[in-house]
């Protein structure tokens, strides 16, 4: 059974019609709370996976059980070991041009329209190169938007 999503069009609640879309602003994040289980700091925008219930650890894409990204660190500059912070899970994280270049390795920030890959050799990177060696791990982490 096919059911048509309600909205509301000019104040009033209606069922979307064919052929009609919902305008939803691409925003934001959508966060989870995380214990910081490594022992130091993680940055904004390095890859986690979850180690362990409610925490994580830096993620890197050389073996099966680093390499599930549950999202990127968000919010705080950095998260400290032992520490609670957010991990963006979805929607578009905005960081500095500084804050990048840490994660990424790059001068001058992230290239738009690039994709962006979890990295094989430095837990809590990402690269622009998606791995080829045998027994790592490719991992798509988004494309930067600006």
């Amino acid at each position: 059974m096919v059911k048509k999503p309600l909205v509301i069009y000019s104040g009033e609640i209606a069922q979307l019609q064919a052929g009609d879309s919902i305008n939803v602003p691409i925003t934001g994040t959508v966060d989870v709370v995380l214990t910081n289980d490594e022992a130091s700091p993680v940055d904004i925008g390095a890859p986690v996976y979850m180690d362990a219930a409610d925490g994580f650890k830096k993620a890197k894409a050389d073996a099966s059980g680093t390499a599930i990204v549950i999202g990127l660190v968000a919010k705080d500059p950095s998260i400290a070991s032992a520490t609670s912070g957010e991990v963006a899970t979805s929607g578009i994280l905005t960081a500095t041009t500084a804050q990048w270049d840490a994660v990424a390795g790059t001068t001058g920030g992230l290239t738009f329209n690039t994709r962006y890959y979890l990295d094989p050799s430095t837990a809590g990177k990402i690269t622009d190169t998606a791995p080829t060696t045998t027994g790592q791990y490719v991992v798509e982490i988004g494309v930067a938007v600006s």
